[in-house]
């Protein structure tokens, strides 16, 4: 089995690309980041879900962006919008986070020999994120192909994002397909210690949606039902 790299936040995409990645006969190597977010609940749930899908090594990298502030999920001052979505880039944009956790992947990437990196951002149903767009993707790859040793010597690396194109509904009913256990993400931007959903932010709407629509009972633990 080759080595992935698998970036897992703990919530619902993630661990459905994690699931796609192992059907797809990859050895995973599930790597999350601790970057002061305020739902810190996700990293308990990444642990969880990386040793129910049997990923054969989980690490979690502690990078205190929080510091810079400038995102609702980062910076305690913001308030996580609750009233549904809105045009524009949403105040939980962190600035460069997916390019961060990307170079971070690269880097063990080539560590391990590994030359397939997997993401679960969408460009469907989400929040508008400029770096979930699938160009993002493509610079990204194209750079980590200019940036290391491996590619430089004929090994190249790809960039998977496999939910680039689906909805939140055909992205449930696909983890749902390959076992996932939803019950043990968390996806709320505000999630208690405990990893309670608020049912308000867009993370929740988004992902109460998707099960609705999907015809499939939503786990999910809500303060707001």
């Amino acid at each position: 089995m080759k080595p992935a790299i698998i970036l897992l936040s703990g919530g619902l995409d993630s661990a459905t690309t994690l699931a796609i990645a192992r059907h797809q006969g990859f050895d995973a190597c599930c790597l999350s980041v601790d970057y002061g977010q305020r739902h810190a609940a996700e990293l308990a749930a990444a642990a969880r879900v990386a040793a129910s899908q049997e990923a054969r090594a989980h690490r979690t990298i502690h990078l205190d962006i929080h510091q810079f502030g400038g995102s609702a999920l980062t910076d305690p001052a913001i308030a996580v919008p609750t009233g549904g979505l809105a045009p524009g880039i949403p105040v939980t944009y962190v600035p460069a986070r997916n390019t961060i956790m990307l170079s971070l992947a690269l880097a063990w990437a080539e560590v391990l020999g590994s030359q397939d990196i997997f993401v679960g951002v969408n460009a469907v149903d989400y929040s508008g994120y400029p770096d979930c767009r699938p160009e993002f993707i493509r610079a990204f790859e194209a750079l980590a192909n200019l940036a290391t040793k491996s590619a430089v010597e004929g090994r190249r690396l790809r960039v998977h994002a496999p939910l680039m194109t689906m909805t939140k509904a055909e992205i449930i009913r696909c983890g749902t397909e390959l076992g996932v256990d939803y019950g043990l993400t968390v996806s709320c931007y505000q999630a208690d210690a405990e990893g309670t959903a608020c049912g308000l932010c867009d993370a929740c709407r988004l992902r109460r949606e998707g099960f609705a629509t999907a015809g499939i009972g939503d786990p999910t633990r809500y303060v707001n039902a």
